[in-house]
């Protein structure tokens, strides 16, 4: 089952190690801010507090389960250059793996946050005419993301060319 997600003989490019702190940080963070002003507003406005409860329950049940598969995302993610295409594979309970024609490509776009920025990290997302094919490469670092990008770039107008 394997082998649907690696084609063999490639080496895959994986992300920065530091995509799993910025995982860690986010998932520490957001969770419970998002949990919690519903539960003050329901404890204070609505005395409702055991609603309160549940709901800072849930959210740190979300964030240790979240935090507890951050090793697992990032091993997930992997990418390889071939030939005429891109492969991007990523996925823990569902596997994906996307095939990017270079052909097919129509912009290359590199983004990075303020978050991702302070973690020394950028995306690179690949857009095609089918909106459903649409591809991101989180976690790179910004050397690895123009690198990629410029790759990418060249190698899509040398096949767009050829047709």
């Amino acid at each position: 089952m394997d082998d649907l997600f690696a084609p063999p003989g490639y080496d895959w490019q994986r992300l920065s190690p530091q995509y799993r702190s910025l995982r860690r940080l986010t998932t520490v963070l957001v969770a419970p801010v998002i949990f919690t002003i519903p539960a003050l507003i329901l404890g204070i406005a609505f005395g409702l507090w055991w609603v309160s409860l549940l709901l800072w329950v849930l959210a740190a049940v979300i964030v240790v389960v979240r935090y507890s598969l951050i090793e697992r995302t990032w091993r997930s993610w992997g990418y390889v250059e071939r030939d005429d295409d891109l492969y991007i594979t990523h996925g823990v309970l569902f596997r994906t793996l996307v095939a990017v024609p270079y052909g097919r490509m129509q912009l290359v776009e590199v983004e990075s946050g303020p978050l991702e920025r302070a973690f020394g990290l950028a995306s690179v997302t690949l857009k095609t005419a089918s909106p459903d094919t649409n591809a991101t490469i989180p976690g790179l670092p910004p050397e690895e993301a123009a690198r990629l990008r410029d790759r990418l770039t060249e190698r899509g107008e040398a096949q767009a060319s050829g047709l």
